[in-house]
C-alpha cells in the first residue's frame, strides 16, 4: 500500500459516498474504486460493504481507519518536524561537564536551553576534563564543560570560549575554626595556614589544570602540598572536609554545595583564578549544538 492508497480510503470512509469522495480528491470515480480494491486485496479484507445505494464501512475497516488517521496524521506532521529539526528547535544535545560546573554555569545555562527548546533531549553526563576532550576528538557528544588544560592547548579541531573565571576558596572543617587549628584573619584564611594543612584535591591524573592551580598556590606560598586524600568528585571532597580528613581549595561557586561541618571561607591575599568553558568540534553542524552555543555565549561565537 502506499500513502496515495490511505488518502483514498480515508476519504471514502469519511463520505462513505465514492462519487462524493473521488470529487473531494479531484478524481474520477473508476480509478478510485480500482484503488480501494487493490488496497482491499492486498490487506486481505473487506474495507467497505458496498450495495447500489448506501457504502457502510465494515468493523475492520472502522477499526482500520483509526490506525490510517494516525498514520497520515504523522506524515503530516513531517515537514514541521524537518523544519524544527533544521532549526535545531527538536532533537538531541549531548552535553558533558566537570562535577564544578554543576554548582556554578550549567544549571542556569541548561535550564535556559531547556526553557527556549522543550522539544530537545538533553543528555547529561558528568565527566572530567580530560574524557570529554578525548571523547569529543573521537567525535562522541556535542560539547563540554570543562576546566581547560593549563596553557589552553587543546586537540585540532576543537574550539573551545571561557563561561566563567573565579577565584578558590578554602572549604575547611568548622571542628578546626572552632578549636583554633585553623584562624580566620578579617574572615579570610592566611595562606600559611592553608599550606600546613593537609590537603584534599582531584587527582592529577582526573584534572591537571586544576591539580596544578592548587599545587601552583601551595608551592607560592613556600610550601609542598601534603595530599591527605584524593577523590574524582567535588561532592566527595567537600565530604572529606567535613569528615576532617583535611582542607581543599575549591571555585567560589561551590559555596552552592552546603554540607555539614564545612565553612568555606575566603584566601587572603591574591587567591587563584579557576577558568571553566565550553569546548566542541569546530566542523559539527548539528543544528541543536548551534542553538546551544547562541545561548551559551549571548549569540555571538567568534
Amino acid at each position: 500500500m502506499d500513502v496515495r492508497q490511505l488518502r483514498h480510503f480515508e476519504a471514502v470512509a469519511e463520505t462513505l459516498h465514492f462519487g462524493r469522495a473521488a470529487a473531494r480528491l479531484n478524481m474520477t470515480q473508476p480509478p478510485l474504486s480500482q484503488s480501494i480494491q487493490a488496497l482491499e486485496r492486498e490487506l486481505g479484507a473487506a474495507l467497505f460493504s458496498r450495495t447500489k445505494r448506501s457504502v457502510a464501512l465494515t468493523p475492520f475497516g472502522t477499526q482500520f481507519l483509526t490506525h490510517v488517521r494516525a498514520a497520515l496524521a504523522e506524515l503530516a506532521a513531517l515537514p514541521d518536524i524537518a523544519r524544527r529539526l533544521r532549526d535545531g528547535e527538536a532533537g538531541r544535545l549531548e552535553l558533558s561537564f566537570v562535577s564544578t560546573a554543576d554548582y556554578s554555569v550549567l544549571p542556569a545555562l541548561v535550564r535556559r536551553y531547556a526553557g527556549l527548546y522543550p522539544a530537545v533531549e538533553i543528555d547529561l553526563r558528568e565527566a572530567t576534563s580530560e574524557v570529554q576532550i578525548a571523547a569529543l576528538v573521537e567525535g562522541a557528544g556535542h560539547a563540554g564543560v570543562i576546566i581547560p588544560p593549563a596553557g589552553g592547548a587543546l586537540p585540532p579541531g576543537l574550539r573551545y570560549r571561557r563561561l566563567l573565571t573565579e577565584p578558590l576558596v578554602a572549604a575547611v572543617p568548622e571542628a578546626w575554626l572552632a578549636t583554633g587549628r585553623l584562624t580566620l584573619r578579617d574572615g579570610r584564611l592566611d595562606p600559611a595556614d592553608v599550606v600546613q594543612s593537609p590537603l584534599i584535591i582531584f587527582p592529577k591524573r582526573s584534572a591537571p589544570a586544576f591539580h596544578e592551580l592548587i599545587t601552583g598556590y601551595f608551592a607560592a606560598h613556600g610550601g609542598a602540598a601534603r595530599i591527605a586524600q584524593e577523590a574524582i568528585q567535588m561532592q566527595t571532597i567537600i565530604s572529606l572536609v567535613s569528615a576532617e580528613m583535611g582542607v581543599a581549595l575549591a571555585p567560589a561557586s561551590l559555596r552552592n554545595l552546603a554540607r555539614t561541618g564545612v565553612r568555606y571561607v575566603e584566601l587572603a591575599g591574591e587567591a587563584p583564578l579557576l577558568e571553566t568553558g565550553l569546548v566542541w568540534r569546530q566542523d559539527d553542524q548539528t543544528p541543536t549544538l548551534a542553538r546551544f552555543l547562541d545561548i551559551a555565549f549571548d549569540g555571538v561565537v567568534e
